[in-house]
């Protein structure tokens, strides 16, 4: 599964040390268990690849229309959808306020979406 989350909307609010040690346990706790396999935070505006009719087009950021974005994402191995959702509670709990996203990701091996 793939969790990502936007900005929150607010400004940055500087992490306390408090917030450092809770997050700094919580992905030790699913790095030791093998859970988390990537994290990392993305850069705000990125670049866009479109396609149509044959004709390649690049256009860097930040793009206007864009009211929200990804800014980070983790990379977890999980069984169900459920444990997913209940590591994002755990998260949103120590950050506070945010959005996320959850979407599987599927490999070579998993049947086709709908399948």
């Amino acid at each position: 599964m793939l969790m990502t989350t936007d900005g929150g909307g607010g400004e940055e609010v500087p992490q306390d040390e408090r917030l450092q040690a809770e997050m700094g346990a919580f992905i030790a706790e699913m790095s030791r268990s093998g859970v988390l396999l990537a994290t990392g935070g993305l850069e705000p505006h990125g670049t866009r690849i479109t396609s149509s009719g044959g004709k390649v087009t690049v256009t860097d950021g930040p793009f206007a229309e864009s009211k929200e974005g990804v800014v980070g994402f983790a990379l977890i191995e999980v069984r169900t959808r459920e444990e997913a959702v209940e590591l994002s509670r755990r998260f949103y709990r120590i950050v506070g306020d945010g959005e996320g996203v959850i979407k599987q990701v599927f490999g070579p091996e998993d049947a086709a979406p709908g399948a």
